[in-house]
């Protein structure tokens, strides 16, 4: 199981209804397919030998030796590669009849899961033709000449992967059996289904597994009924649905006329990182043991993945964007304001750069302003000039601070600093630690100062990817009073203060986009020909958008370095998202961001309290727990 990720497919093929020799031939061409694609696992809709709506055929003798016949075809098929096929069929036992998934491989039957909700009302009439799984008395039969365990306590292991099976109605009950499969160890589920078209049912459904998906953490595989079933009063538009743990990851095309093969593939280990910090998971498991059967497993290696990795994790999809980038923002803003309101500060204090932290601080801070009904004037924007401050951002700095309407101070600490070098013995022209870190504890110590002169609160501005790469001078703007920004990684602060200028008067927004076209830099060193800036952070401890990414999937689901190196290599190298970085380039950064990580910890087990906005946060009080002098080790 390549880095924990399993291939699967949902099938819709064409049926002719109660004609399983055709159908069969129509699977089977799908399965050729999915042989060719390397597919692991597949799955075919209900009934799918017969086609489901059958009706009052299916106590029809004929039909039910054919779809035996079919079965046998089938099990030749299993019999060409290691590929799981599941297929749906009636299956006579006891003079009563089920609607059942059974499950082949190598020429083996290696179980039947039978269905347990049968709907009968409105449009479904099942308990007509079909009994429920409650009243099977055997827990194995005899099929095609093959003794195979029957029952709805069947789970499958393939590798590290362990399935289970739900057909149609069994989702949409209150207690879906997918729901214990999940405690017992299940990490796939797959659901065979027939579910009728009408209008916005599909959304429904699309919710339905989704969130089924995310209260079990698992991988989800809905394959239903589409062309081909009989239009006599239902159309069926063949749903293929693959969600993982909340997401849909691959949906087929609805109303297609033709046969469809949807493919992915589900992180069997980022369902397993889910259970094992979900201290709560397991505490509901039924007292029922299920019987456990085992597949044979061989490793697949299919290459590239066929799922889109996203480049920037954090950032939200595009047209969920401004929706989340609201919500975040108002609650950096609540956060801030709760702390305001609580201490009885008269004023906030910030340092304005003219960069883009700075800049989402001062913004929050206008914001937490407003709903607390305070003047603005209560906010007290500092720029600090140094030695490395160019035009451009002390002119932003100053702008941004006038257009918000807060009070507007300038104080230079050039003097301070060679003041501080003389009594510390300082050369001025190393430009080395001690010459960068003087500057930034310095406005550290002005900003406190202020703080105390005003009865004032100050704010942090550094953010979440810095906190990871311990990107700060340690007691300088490594500390505040409150870090609004501590939850807000950098690539995500960009879309933040982008979505800010969009909410704001002409002027306001003309800085602001000036400010988002400025290089990352903290300014420290003097700047070059023609006032440039000289220090770029991006060039010194790497691209952001990769450390945000290394960050998310290393905290966020306990990724290997192997995993997350396998993961960018995806994500980055594609010509679609325009960014390349090839896999020299990616592990350089990776070691580095590992390295710093490790390193930094002591500057995040004191750092100020702020707000957590999103899956992960670093606040020693909350998600992350870590002794300073873990050692890294490659």
């Amino acid at each position: 199981m390549k880095h924990g990720y399993i291939r699967i497919a949902a099938a819709i093929h064409d049926v002719r209804v109660s004609d399983c020799r055709w159908n069969t031939l129509e699977m089977s061409k799908l399965i050729d397919q999915a042989n060719q694609q390397q597919v692991e696992i597949i799955s075919f809709p209900e009934l799918s030998v017969t086609a489901y709506t059958c009706g009052d055929l299916f106590f029809q003798q004929k039909l039910l030796n054919q779809s035996l016949e079919a079965l046998q075809q089938l099990l030749l098929k299993s019999s060409e590669s290691n590929l799981i096929i599941i297929a749906g069929m009636p299956v006579l036992v006891d003079d009563r009849l089920f609607n059942v998934a059974v499950v082949l491989q190598t020429g083996k039957i290696l179980g039947i899961v039978p269905k347990t909700h049968l709907p009968n009302h409105n449009e479904f009439y099942e308990k007509r033709w079909f009994a429920a799984a409650t009243e099977a008395c055997r827990r194995e039969i005899q099929l095609n000449g093959q003794q195979v365990a029957f029952g709805t306590d069947l789970l499958f292991e393939y590798g590290e992967a362990v399935f289970g099976i739900e057909i149609c109605e069994d989702l949409w009950v209150p207690q879906p059996p997918s729901t214990q499969a999940a405690m017992q160890g299940a990490t796939l589920i797959f659901n065979l289904s027939a579910t009728n078209e009408l209008a916005g049912k599909n959304a429904y459904l699309r919710q339905l597994i989704g969130q089924q998906s995310a209260r079990t953490h698992t991988g989800y595989v809905y394959a239903s009924a589409g062309i081909g079933e009989s239009s006599t009063d239902l159309v069926y538009t063949g749903n293929g649905i693959i969600a993982e743990n909340g997401q849909l990851i691959a949906v087929s095309e609805r109303f297609k006329q033709s046969e469809q093969l949807v493919v992915s593939e589900i992180d069997i280990e980022k369902l397993k990182a889910e259970r094992l910090r979900n201290t709560n998971f397991f505490n509901e498991r039924s007292k029922i043991e299920y019987r456990r059967i085992r597949a044979d497993y061989q490793p697949v290696d299919f290459g590239a993945l066929s799922r889109k990795i996203h480049p920037h994790p954090f950032v939200p999809e595009t047209n969920k964007r401004s929706e989340s980038c609201e919500e975040i923002f108002a609650i950096q803003s609540a956060g801030l304001a709760q702390r305001w309101r609580h201490t009885g500060a008269q004023t906030l204090v910030l340092g304005i750069s003219g960069g883009l932290d700075s800049t989402l601080a001062l913004l929050v801070s206008v914001k937490a302003a407003d709903l607390l009904g305070y003047q603005r004037e209560r906010i007290l924007g500092i720029t600090m000039p140094g030695f490395g401050t160019t035009g451009r951002t002390y002119a932003n700095a100053v702008q941004l601070i006038k257009s918000l309407g807060v009070n507007f101070r300038e104080i230079s600490i050039k003097e301070a600093c060679l003041q501080h070098f003389s009594d510390i013995g300082h050369d001025t022209s190393v430009h080395d630690v001690t010459y960068e870190n003087t500057q930034a504890r310095e406005r550290t110590q002005l900003l406190m100062d202020i703080a105390n002169q005003t009865n004032g609160l100050v704010v942090g501005t550094g953010d979440l990817s810095e906190l990871a790469l311990g990107w700060a001078t340690y007691n300088g703007d490594h500390m505040s009073m409150y870090g609004v920004n501590s939850g807000v990684p950098k690539t995500l602060v960009r879309y933040l203060v982008d979505w800010a200028s969009q909410q704001t008067d002409e002027a306001t927004r003309a800085v602001l986009q000036d400010i988002l076209d400025t290089p990352v830099s903290p300014e420290l060193l003097p700047a070059g020909d023609n006032d440039s800036i000289q220090q770029k952070t991006e060039d010194i401890v790497g691209p952001y958008e990769l450390h945000d990414f290394f960050l998310y999937y290393m905290i966020r689901f306990g990724f290997s370095p192997e995993k997350i190196l396998y993961l960018a290599k995806q994500a980055f190298s594609s010509q679609e998202n325009g960014i390349n970085y090839d896999e020299v380039t990616i592990q350089k950064w990776l070691k580095i961001f590992l390295k710093r990580f490790y390193s930094q910890q002591f500057k995040r087990s004191c750092m100020p309290d702020g707000p957590k906005v999103g899956s992960i946060n670093l606040s020693p009080r909350g998600d992350w727990r870590m002794p300073s002098d873990a050692t890294y080790t490659e």
